[in-house]
């Protein structure tokens, strides 16, 4: 199962942005971890991918859709303010990343300032975790050689939030 950044919109861009209460936040990041668990004990692999982009490459593609009229249904008001409450947002992140990372359903956290290689990153590592069919084998956990992903337990920042990735 895959869940998409949007899923742990509470805990981030709806939390900074006042759209939740710190109670509100606080119950998903207790609820999050005890789901996931949930699923993998029923036997749903469940991948976490954490899109990591730079705030220059997040100034950029804002600015890019700005000006590309095929773009401009992409912004809305929160991506406006994203910039501006960068710090805000990486604190949310961290946050987020220590409390729903866990033995279960670890975070993988994958440099994105590249789209093309990102999306190659993401994909060849979910082809290395799914058990193949073809072949009846199955490497659950580990990462193709050169994949540009990080399996680290999140205790420390990564450094940018993902909100325009």
């Amino acid at each position: 199962m895959l869940f998409n950044r949007s899923w742990y919109n509470r805990a981030g861009v709806e939390y900074v942005m006042k759209f939740c209460t710190r109670a509100e936040r606080e119950a998903f990041l207790e609820a999050a971890p005890r789901f996931e668990r949930m699923l993998v004990h029923s036997g749903i692999s469940v991948l976490k991918y954490y899109l990591d982009i730079s705030r220059k490459e997040q100034a950029r593609r804002l600015r890019e859709r700005r000006r590309d009229p095929l773009k401009q249904w992409k912004i809305s008001p929160v991506d406006e303010a994203a910039q501006r409450h960068w710090h805000d947002y990486s604190r949310a992140r961290d946050t987020m990343l220590l409390r729903t990372h866990h033995a279960d359903a670890p975070w993988i956290l994958i440099r994105a300032d590249d789209k093309h290689q990102t999306r190659l990153n993401v994909i060849r590592d979910i082809l290395a975790r799914i058990p193949s069919r073809m072949s009846g084998a199955s490497s659950p956990g580990r990462a193709p050689r050169g994949a540009g992903v990080s399996t680290q337990a999140c205790s420390a920042p990564v450094g940018s939030p993902a909100n325009a990735a």
